[in-house]
């Protein structure tokens, strides 16, 4: 008999929510902003009454609840252990025991990255692989990382990263977390709109940027080229450390197949030892808005007591 989740997908400026059956496929979703007053009401409190309106609508029998959420989630424990950036109010939230309190329901978190990640491996493009990076570009870079067909987690759910290993550590950018040259100053799509800036172009985000070089203005190909060289550089790294059959890109430049995924792919290639290039996939995530609840389901699925 098929069972359904509440997938919630809790990010910087919205909240999603969407009942999973135990195949993966969304029945019912919605959205509502966290942000609205400037984060004033504080965003779990959001976060239980979009829930409550939600569940309303046409009640659900549930069996439990996977939440994704943004920022160093310790899935342990179900709390927010660390931000980047300005954030407020949301360090040492405890999602995991809110939420079991108000809903009298099993509840597992985890960080969001990691939810897309797993969502693509239950539901979406990486399904059937045991060995996957998934790396999500946007205004920063999020990431996970799948080896032997587990979620590699670390000692507290912190692991995978990805947007704060040091590309740049001796001459780079400052990053929001306080050290210098992180990945994710040079590979999150807020990188290639500051070389447009530098360029001199006036390209205010990258859909304009990738606009731009589809008409074939050579300036900004050429700062589009040196953005894909920077994401390639930390993928590569990654790639010797884990050995992956696929990398899977995320974020809504993921669609840019012809300007972004393909020549990605063969800098990627190009950069690594042959024998880690062989069978080596490069391909886009599939499920776009509906990843990280659907992986915060899958989530709960393996490890919420049974």
């Amino acid at each position: 008999m098929s069972r359904t989740y509440l997938g919630v997908d809790i990010g910087g400026t919205a909240v999603k929510l969407g009942l999973v059956d135990d195949s993966g496929a969304v029945l019912r979703r919605a959205e509502r902003s966290v942000s609205f007053d400037g984060y004033k009401t504080p965003i779990l409190d959001t976060v239980q009454a979009a829930i409550r309106d939600f569940l309303a609508q046409d009640p659900p029998a549930l069996a439990g609840i996977g939440v994704s959420a943004t920022g160093q989630i310790d899935s342990r424990r179900g709390v927010v252990a660390g931000t980047c950036g300005n954030f407020p109010g949301w360090i040492g939230v405890e999602i995991k025991d809110t939420l079991e309190r108000e809903f009298n329901l099993p509840v597992t978190v985890a960080n969001d990255a990691n939810c897309m990640l797993l969502g693509e491996v239950w539901a979406g493009a990486a399904k059937g692989y045991t060995d996957v990076i998934g790396v999500t570009l946007g205004t920063g870079v999020g990431g996970g990382i799948l080896t032997g067909g587990h979620l590699l987690e670390g000692a507290r759910g912190l692991g995978g990263e990805l947007g704060h290993f040091r590309l740049h550590a001796l001459d780079g950018v400052t990053c929001t977390c306080g050290a210098i040259g992180c990945y994710e100053r040079y590979a999150a799509t807020t990188a290639l709109v500051r070389g447009a800036k530098s360029a001199g172009l006036e390209l205010p985000d990258g859909r304009a940027i990738f606009e731009a070089v589809a008409a074939g203005n050579a300036r900004a190909a050429a700062v589009l080229d040196r953005w894909i060289d920077e994401i390639a550089q930390g993928l590569a790294g990654l790639v010797h450390i884990f050995n992956p059959q696929l990398i899977l890109v995320g974020g809504g430049v993921s669609a840019q197949q012809t300007l972004l995924i393909d020549p990605l792919a063969e800098k990627v290639r190009n950069s690594v030892m042959p024998a880690f290039a062989q069978g080596l996939e490069i391909q886009a995530a599939a499920l776009q808005n509906d990843a990280g609840l659907v992986g915060a389901v899958y989530y709960f699925l393996q490890n919420a007591p049974q």
